[in-house]
């Protein structure tokens, strides 16, 4: 398995647009083969950032995600809405279990 997570942030004027694509994106994206969980979600207390976790069945389905139509539009609209900053992150490994 392997994990993608961090935090987009984007110019407060560009959330609405965000939101709306980063659903779109989802949607979509969970439809993929190799994608166990795709999520976005808004931080509570800072309107502007966006939390990314993925979990992926390996990394040639991250690398197929990545050339898909629904990818490219969502960096389009990224891009048009302006982002402040990116610090996302790959997990390669593991074993998933329950915490307690």
């Amino acid at each position: 398995m392997l994990i993608v997570t961090g935090v987009v942030e984007v110019a407060e004027v560009g959330v609405e647009k965000a939101s709306a694509a980063a659903q779109e994106m989802v949607t979509e994206t969970l439809k993929e083969p190799g994608c166990m969980v795709y999520e976005f979600s808004q931080i509570l207390g800072h309107k502007t950032r966006f939390r990314v976790y993925e979990e992926w069945q390996d990394q040639s389905a991250l690398e197929a995600h990545f050339t898909t139509p629904h990818m490219a539009v969502f960096q389009a609209i990224l891009g048009e809405v302006g982002v402040t900053s990116s610090e996302i992150y790959r997990v390669i490994g593991g074993e998933k279990q329950p915490l307690r």
